[in-house]
């Protein structure tokens, strides 16, 4: 499984660091939330890509 960190996160919408934190904290966005490894917060890549799919949907 592979993991995406916060910043990759950030460079990959062009989003600071605090809007990738309102985004996961926003019920109504279902953002994938976060695993912590550690003092670290990765990301799930098969559900983010499956997240951006969803929205590509909703905007068809």
């Amino acid at each position: 499984m592979e993991y995406m960190t916060a910043s990759e996160l950030t460079e990959r919408y062009h989003i600071t660091p605090m809007s990738l934190h309102r985004w996961i904290r926003d019920e109504n966005k279902k953002f994938p939330q976060p695993v912590a490894f550690g003092r670290r917060r990765l990301f799930k890549r098969e559900e983010i890509e499956a997240w951006e799919r969803d929205r590509a949907k909703g905007a068809a």
